[in-house]
Parts: C-alpha cells; structure tokens; sequence
C-alpha cells in the first residue's frame, strides 16, 4: 500500500476531524462541502484501484483539495482490484456500457434489503468495502469522529455496496473491530439524494463541481454517454443547471 505524506497525526484544530473519501467526482465533491460545512475538519483520501480513469481522477482530487486548502491527503494504491478483475472499469477487455437513454433512476427501490439478481459490468467487486477498511484505519491514526463517503441509493440498482444497508452492516463492523473507546461513524450525506438534488445541495455549498471528474471510461473529454456521465447530465438538466465540464458528445 503505497501512500502520499501525511502531517502530524492529531488534530491542532478545535474542529472535530473527519476523514473523507474524495474519489474527484461530483458525489464526493458534494460529501467533502457537506462535511465542511457540518463543522468538520477534513482529511481527505483518495484511492487508487487500477480504474481507467485513474489519473483524471487523481488530479481532481489534489484539485478540488488545493481548492479547500486541504493539508492532510493520503493517496493509496490498492491495484490489486485491477488484478482481481470482474469490471468494466478496472478490466479493459470488458466495454463500458453506454447508458439506456430510457431508463428512470428515480424507479429504484431504496428500501431493498437485498442487491437486485443482476449488477451491471461497471461494479468492482465489494470496492467500497475495501475503501471503508482503509478510511477506518486512518481515522484511527488521526483520532477522527467520521468518516464521510459519497455513496447514492440511486446506483443501488447495481451496485450492492452503495446501499445504506451496506453501510450499516459495516458501521457494525467498525464499532466491533477498532480499538475500544474510538467512535467512528459513518456519514452519508448524500445516499438518499437524486443526482438534481446533489447538483443543487453542490451549488447551495459553493462546491467546486467544475473540477469534479465523473466519466467511467475517458481521461480529456467526458463521454457523455457512460451510465456514470448520463446521470450526472440528466441531474444538472432536472436542476436546470449548466454542467461546467465539457463532453465529447
């Protein structure tokens, strides 16, 4: 596990520290707004899992954290994800999908306690899993109270981690597995949220969406026709919005 540096452990601030996922695109970006304005102070992490965007995404990450001043980073490589396989993501021999122009995320059910029969090719095998283990680890280092990941209900109809059942079970998780008298929760501010209502809670916050990057398979010019970029257009048009990243189509 290879990891950017990091400042002192501990928390000079009187803020209560918070460690946020910070992937580059506009859910996270939303998520860390929100936990600076919850009155927390951030520690961002970002990870890489062999993506194919995986640069573009980095460089949105140091982006949006230049942005916020942000000092403490951890950047980890957990490529073995790649190596496993089993998505269009991380797998270059399996095509990224384009979205069907006539489906209606809004028709999710969010109340399913279980994953539907059939994921899409796009979901990495228990990533957020992965992701959480090591956010856990370093909000033990740092003493943080939170840990914030922008997961939406509205990929649930995929994806079995981004379920707030999921995250649940693994809050369960954390409180049995840390060390005693460590309080660490999970926050999740955007889980129940349309796309439009995450565009709007980001221009309401002042988020710095034009340097968020959501595209699944292109690193210069969003393809606008991915599941991830179509979801992300469709909620800026519902907020009647201009999306500020340029598209190839």
């Amino acid at each position: 596990m290879a990891a950017s540096s990091v400042d002192e452990v501990g928390n000079s601030s009187s803020k209560p520290l918070s460690v946020v996922l910070l992937s580059g695109g506009m859910d996270s970006c939303v998520t860390l707004a929100q936990a600076i304005a919850d009155g927390t102070e951030p520690a961002a992490l970002h990870v890489n899992y062999g993506q194919r965007t995986q640069d573009r995404e980095l460089r949105a990450f140091n982006e949006i954290c230049d942005h916020y001043r942000i000092e403490r980073r951890l950047v980890v490589d957990i490529s073995h994800l790649a190596q496993i396989g089993g998505s269009a993501l991380t797998d270059t021999t399996i095509s990224v999908p384009q979205a069907d122009p006539q489906a209606d995320p809004q028709a999710i059910d969010h109340t399913a306690t279980k994953p539907p029969s059939t994921v899409p090719v796009t979901y990495v095998p228990f990533r957020n899993a992965n992701i959480l283990a090591i956010a856990t680890s370093w909000a033990e280092v740092l003493h943080a109270e939170s840990v914030y990941i922008g997961a939406v209900e509205e990929d649930s109809s995929g994806y079995p981690d981004c379920r707030d059942a999921f995250f649940r079970a693994f809050q369960q998780v954390i409180e049995t597995g840390t060390d005693t008298g460590k309080h660490i929760q999970i926050r999740t501010p955007v889980i129940t949220l349309s796309k439009k209502e995450i565009v709007e809670l980001g221009s309401q916050l002042e988020a710095p969406l034009h340097l968020t990057w959501s595209c699944y398979q292109a690193q210069d010019l969003a393809c606008g026709v991915c599941d991830s970029c179509t979801l992300r257009l469709r909620g800026f048009a519902a907020a009647r919005m201009v999306d500020p990243i340029a598209y190839a189509q």
